[in-house]
């Protein structure tokens, strides 16, 4: 079975790899050339946007044209984004690029997901997702580091990116394994998930402004408390080995205990490390970097938190819908995020960014609550399952491990 999808693996780390890297190196490069922090985060921005477009186009596409040759098309439209980043210093025209860089992740995923979906079974599904899981977050660790070693506003760096994006083509395609039947496009209802649980949109919301915000703008962030790029990698790297940290510890707690508890002592402790982090940025390059770590571990969980509560009042038939639902919350949030937080910078400083962050998440504590007193918690609940934030038709890979406890 995993002989079976190393092809769609491989093809996960190349893309990672690519398109993970350009959101921090497109900062740094816009610090270079000279770009203003509100145009920085117009371009983390446009990302997210370019996502929300890929993840409602390309399902419809995959129907039109198929596996292989919707991956042909993401990837291509991916890799011009890369290179035109060498033809120009517009920050427009950047911001363009990264539509297509977010369309080529979410288009991706998209195909990589209905692939997987309907070549597991009930037999292999959860070897499947752990597997898959460990690829995800292990690839998106090491994109963080690339910039490290890529020098900013470089040719070589953008089309090193380039062919990566290039190179994450040819596993898929080459496969000999057939391809599957084309899966119907899931409806994007939105007031489904409201009607489910408003306090779970409420919580992919608030993940959206501290995951978009961190990973667009903490770059900004990092330069602005004197990290060197190198150090910046670091940062954010650890960011996202807090997160990783985290599911299991975390997903135990989902399971035990009301998830609307866990949701609410999340942001208690989010609030908590949004401040540690601002209060270490005069500690030296270890303290600041334990905080990035300790940021990562109470935020990254809360939209896998905020998914299972939904699915605990959802019918087995919504689920996938309900899961679209979710996602269209989270790039409504991961769309302003990086914006508003690069205009918060400019204005008020760098601790503008966590000073935000924990704002979002006391308006979180204070609905969680008050959510807690319009119902009950439920008395049957689904299983605590690990969400990747990357398509809309993760639904179905995900539907039968929501089982009912």
């Amino acid at each position: 079975m995993m002989i079976s999808f190393a092809a769609l693996f491989l093809s996960v780390i190349l893309l990672q790899l690519s398109t993970g890297g350009v959101g921090p190196l497109d900062a740094l490069s816009g610090i270079t050339l000279g770009f203003d922090k509100e145009q920085i985060g117009f371009l983390g921005s446009a990302h997210f946007l370019g996502f929300f477009i890929g993840c409602w186009w390309v399902p419809r596409l995959m129907g039109n044209v198929g596996h292989s040759r919707a991956f042909a098309v993401c990837t291509a439209l991916g890799a011009m984004g890369l290179i035109g980043h060498t033809l120009t210093e517009d920050p427009l025209a950047w911001a363009v690029m990264r539509m297509a860089s977010g369309l080529c992740v979410a288009g991706c995923y998209t195909v990589i997901e209905a692939w997987l979906n309907a070549k597991v079974t009930n037999e292999t599904r959860g070897r499947a997702m752990g597997t898959y899981r460990i690829v995800d977050l292990s690839a998106s660790l090491v994109a963080q580091l690339l910039i490290a070693v890529l020098p900013p506003a470089s040719y070589i760096s953008y089309n090193l990116l380039a062919i990566l994006c290039c190179a994450a083509l040819l596993p898929l395609t080459m496969t000999k394994v057939s391809q599957p039947d084309i899966p119907d496009a899931p409806r994007l209802r939105p007031k489904l998930a409201w009607a489910c649980s408003p306090l779970a949109v409420a919580g992919v919301i608030v993940a959206a402004l501290s995951s978009a915000s961190f990973r667009m703008v903490g770059p900004i962030y990092g330069q602005e408390v004197g990290l060197e790029v190198g150090q910046i990698a670091f940062f954010l790297a650890t960011f996202v080995l807090g997160g990783a940290l985290a599911q299991y510890p975390l997903g135990w707690l989902a399971d035990k205990y009301d998830r609307r508890w866990v949701l609410i002592w999340l942001s208690v402790v989010a609030i908590l490390s949004c401040g540690i982090t601002m209060a270490a940025s005069g500690m030296g390059t270890w303290a600041v970097m334990a905080s990035a770590a300790v940021f990562g571990f109470t935020t990254m969980p809360i939209f896998s938190v905020s998914a299972a509560h939904a699915n605990d009042f959802a019918t087995s038939q919504q689920r996938i819908e309900l899961a679209a639902a979710l996602m269209f919350f989270y790039a409504l949030g991961a769309i302003a995020s990086p914006l508003i937080t690069s205009a918060l910078i400019e204005n008020y400083g760098p601790g503008a960014l966590f000073a935000f962050v924990a704002v979002g998440h006391l308006g979180l504590i204070i609905f969680g609550l008050a959510r807690m007193r319009a119902r009950p918690a439920p008395e049957d609940r689904t299983r605590y399952v690990y969400a990747p934030r990357t398509s809309f038709t993760i639904g179905r890979l995900l539907k039968r491990s929501r089982e009912r406890r």
